[in-house]
This record gives C-alpha cells, sequence and structure tokens, in this order.
C-alpha cells in the first residue's frame, strides 16, 4: 500500500530541513492523524503488511512506529534520486558530474527510517520523459543494440553507465530497491496507455520482453547484470545492513568509494581515466577479492 503524505496546509511550502518547518502550525495534523491511525490499523489487521509513503518534505518520524510517536510507514520513496540521475543526463557531460552532490542526494535520508530507492519509476518510463536508457543512448537503440554491429561509443558509454547508475543507486541510496518493469534490461521505449492524444492507441502500452529473448541484442547483458546484481544483494544483504561509510567521492578522478554489509564498493565515473594500484582507506585490514564488476 502507498499512501501519499503532504503534511503542510499551506500552498507552494518548501522545506530546507529544518525541525522549525515540520512541526509548526502549519502542520495538517489532522491529516497526520489520520494516517498513522490508518498505519496503525493496517498493521494490526496484517502484520504482514508494508506500507510507502510519497513524500518528498523530509518530515521526521514518517517512518517510526505509532509507538514511539511516529506516523508508521515501513518505508518512505526516495523521490530525489531520479530526478537527480535524468538531470545529470540531460544537462551536464560526463566530466562536469558533481560527484559530492551525487552522493549526497544518495544518502540524504533521515537516519533509522527506511528509504526505498530507484534510479528511474513510471515518470521516466512515461511518454513525455526518457528513460535512463533512452537518455543515454537515444536513438541509436533502433540501429547499433545488435551484437553483429560495431559497438559505438554511444552504446558503448550508454550499457557501461546504465549498469553503474542502478549498482550504485541501490547499494548507496536506500533500504529497499524499487524497479518499474522493464527498466533492468533497458527498455526502448516509452510506455503511453490510450488517450484521446494519441487517438486510443494501444501501440505503446506495452513492455518490449521480446527484445531479451532475441540473444542477437544487446539488452540480454543489461538484464544478465541486474539479476546478478539482485543475487549478490541476497548473499550479501546491504540493503539491510546499516548505512554506508563514504571513503571517497572525489571531484577530480570521480572515484566514488564507501563500505557497506562487509563490502566495498568502488565506482569511477571518470570519462576518460582509468585507474591501477589506487588507494583506499578501509575498515578492517586484508586482502578483498573481486565479487562483481559492470564490464
Amino acid at each position: 500500500m502507498c499512501l501519499q503524505k503532504k503534511h503542510s496546509s499551506l500552498p507552494g511550502t518548501g522545506f530546507s530541513g529544518g525541525y522549525h518547518e515540520y512541526f509548526g502550525l502549519s502542520v495538517d495534523t489532522e491529516a497526520l492523524t489520520y494516517l498513522a491511525l490508518a498505519n496503525h490499523m493496517i498493521h494490526k489487521v496484517l502484520p504482514s503488511a508494508i506500507t510507502i509513503a510519497e513524500d518528498v518534505s523530509g518530515m521526521p518520524a514518517l517512518c517510526l512506529p505509532v509507538e514511539t510517536g511516529g506516523v508508521g510507514f515501513d518505508y518512505r520513496l526516495g523521490m530525489a534520486i531520479p530526478d537527480k540521475w535524468i538531470k545529470l543526463l540531460k544537462e551536464y557531460k560526463d566530466e562536469d558530474w558533481n560527484i559530492g552532490d551525487l552522493v549526497w542526494t544518495l544518502i540524504n535520508r533521515r537516519h533509522g527510517e527506511k528509504t526505498v530507492c530507484y534510479a528511474e519509476s513510471h515518470d521516466q518510463a512515461l511518454v513525455g520523459d526518457k528513460t535512463l536508457a533512452f537518455w543515454l543512448m537515444d536513438k541509436e537503440m533502433y540501429t547499433n543494440m545488435s551484437v553483429l554491429s560495431h559497438l559505438t561509443p554511444v552504446i558503448d558509454r550508454g550499457l557501461a553507465l546504465h549498469k553503474m547508475i542502478r549498482l550504485l543507486t541501490q547499494s548507496l541510496g536506500g533500504e529497499a530497491w524499487l524497479n518499474f518493469i522493464g527498466n533492468e534490461f533497458g527498455h526502448p521505449e516509452w510506455l503511453d496507455f490510450p488517450r484521446p492524444g494519441n487517438n486510443d492507441s494501444y501501440h505503446y502500452a506495452r513492455r518490449q520482453w521480446n527484445v531479451l529473448d532475441d540473444d542477437m541484442l544487446r539488452y540480454k547483458y543489461l538484464n544478465k547484470f541486474d539479476a546478478a546484481m539482485n543475487h549478490l544483494e541476497e548473499r550479501y544483504g546491504w540493503l539491510s545492513s546499516a548505512q554506508a561509510y563514504i571513503t571517497s567521492k572525489r571531484e577530480d578522478d570521480k572515484v566514488i568509494a564507501f563500505e557497506r554489509g562487509k563490502l566495498l564498493f568502488v565506482f569511477n565515473f571518470h570519462a576518460s581515466k582509468s585507474f591501477v594500484d589506487y588507494r583506499l582507506g578501509v575498515d578492517l585490514p586484508g586482502k578483498y577479492p573481486l565479487l562483481f564488476q559492470s564490464f
């Protein structure tokens, strides 16, 4: 169950994170009381139920138990994360990415309150916007996704970044992972339901699973990576581990490194530079075997 929560009764209200903004006279206490009551009832009637808040305000205690003064949601959606990825791909060159700002967006959540992270959702897949894969590879998805065609720089970059973006988001961005059907393999087109604006057409009201059945297309590589990523998370459980400890977010090297779930994650987002014998600090000394890589 997903309930939308807007706790302020004032239209156009913005939030900077200060506690005074959440506990003033503008708070819609009746709405918060209703949501707390709804969550209390849901969890009493069906203890296995999970409730998720669609919230962009950062309301404190939204995902804490009602018994401790919270509103009782189990999770909130990390809605700023997909917007950040689309903004980076749409407005910035790879070499101009602000690594510190990206990391902050991924870790900016209430301590002790669980967040559902996701790299993209229906907002990007629906007509009017573009998915990560489409922003990355655009029209070349129609001509150069065959394994028989030359691996162009656009497709090569797109496949690599698509995998890195999803792994970084899942490993750093929250305590649960959300995928919108088809995005795990870089679905080539948008989703559009029948409406007057498209003459009630069903043409794009679909997911093209057939591209996975074609062994001659490169979509299979993205799908296999996504499956391996999820299997590795099931094995090591980083989503259920404490929030990550960031050891590197260097702007010059475009390297992000952090420890979570007894694993060391290292991402090189530099557009043209690779590194050998790169030094990183770790909590525990010893040898670290390679478990997973994006290429």
